[in-house]
């Protein structure tokens, strides 16, 4: 939420300073981003370690502080404290401020070879699902239109800088407006529903925002209709995006990695994210020369195809899936069958922390 209302008001100020002078307007819009960026730096100072990372290097007692600071009661930061503590390999009678911890384990060597030499089938299928998620959510070119909407919307037809930067605004309330639809939608219809519905929409969205630009770029004469159906997809598809493959994207990689595994697997799924990302913003002008503005989306719209094939293949529903269940999914397919139903336990959340393995966590 707060990184698209971050995007919408970077849109709104482009907006405000496009009435200066060209010479101040575009300096105005780059320096104006330094300001959240010192807030940030300001904020990071104030910003305690992760509990995590500090059981692993044993200082137990700095641990417990933070769990204090940032869980809802005591018994929870007791509760979240044990679960690390075990996923760890600290005993859990262990009560000292100071442990002395194995380098193995306070330097992660232990969990690269388990993520990347020696998987369990299990952590194979859930790094798979990790990382293509988190490729897909970029390769179907979310960024090209967070980017480069004034271009584009200069190529279906908007002739002026304040129509093209006015319709940007536009697509920045409605990204953020949907994100906040997301988050009451997450818990109640699913994830998988939700991202299959969404790269649903987002492959027709691709579709007529390809043919409307190509059937534009291929008319001398203005076309009102292929216009407003240019702009119209555009929204479509940044809704679309913001309620399904935007957020799902993040809230189900912190649902399926193992505790042990989390940091160093997340990562790497980040990492695949941002590279993606940067391929994407630096090739779409390329693209749109090569192959037109149409065209480029048509080739995003067939990456959707294929993120689709991939989502309803490799990942399961993983709302109110209890622990075991959440093992058992990601052995095989035996979620596909339809016979598969998460077991009753009082003690499944729609936000399970999963453990894969012979270390796995009990609720």
């Amino acid at each position: 939420v707060f990184i698209n209302a971050g995007i919408m008001l970077g849109y709104v100020s482009n907006l405000a300073f496009s009435k200066f002078p060209l010479k101040l307007g575009w300096r105005f819009m780059l320096g104006v981003g330094s300001v959240p960026s010192v807030l940030l730096a300001i904020g990071v100072l104030a910003m305690p370690e992760s509990p995590r990372w500090l059981v692993i290097q044993g200082r137990l007692g700095e641990a417990k502080r933070v769990l204090d600071k940032t869980s809802d009661s005591p018994s929870e930061a007791a509760l979240r404290l044990e679960e690390i503590k075990e996923a760890a390999g600290i005993p859990a009678d262990c009560h000292d401020d100071v442990v002395q911890v194995s380098r193995k384990t306070s330097h992660g060597s232990g969990v690269w070879k388990e993520l990347l030499i020696r998987p369990t089938p299990a952590v194979r299928r859930v790094m798979i699902a990790a990382m293509g998620i988190h490729f897909f959510q970029q390769a179907t070119g979310i960024d090209a239109v967070v980017l480069f909407s004034p271009r584009i919307f200069k190529t279906a037809g908007l002739k002026t800088d304040h129509q093209q930067l006015l319709a940007t605004v536009a697509v920045g309330v409605v990204k953020t407006s949907f994100i906040l639809v997301a988050t009451f939608l997450i818990d109640r219809v699913g994830r998988r529903p939700l991202l299959l519905t969404s790269v649903g929409g987002m492959i027709l969205s691709l579709a007529a925002l390809g043919t409307s630009l190509t059937i534009i770029d291929h008319t001398e004469k203005k076309v009102t209709w292929a216009l407003v159906l240019s702009i119209t997809t555009v929204m479509t598809y940044v809704a679309t995006f913001s309620i399904g493959a935007g957020p799902i994207t993040w809230v189900y990689t912190s649902e399926i990695f193992p505790l042990r595994l989390r940091s160093q697997g997340s990562s790497m799924a980040v990492v695949v994210n941002r590279v993606t990302s940067g391929v994407i913003s630096m090739t779409f002008l390329l693209l749109s020369k090569a192959m037109t503005t149409g065209g480029a989306f048509y080739l995003f719209g067939g990456i959707a195809t294929v993120a689709w094939v991939f989502f309803y293949t490799f990942l399961p529903e993983t709302q109110g899936r209890s622990l075991e269940d959440m093992d058992e999914l990601f052995s095989g397919f035996r979620w596909r069958d339809s016979k598969s139903k998460p077991k009753n336990n009082k003690n499944s959340s729609s936000n399970p922390q999963v453990e894969i393995g012979p270390n796995k966590l009990r609720a």
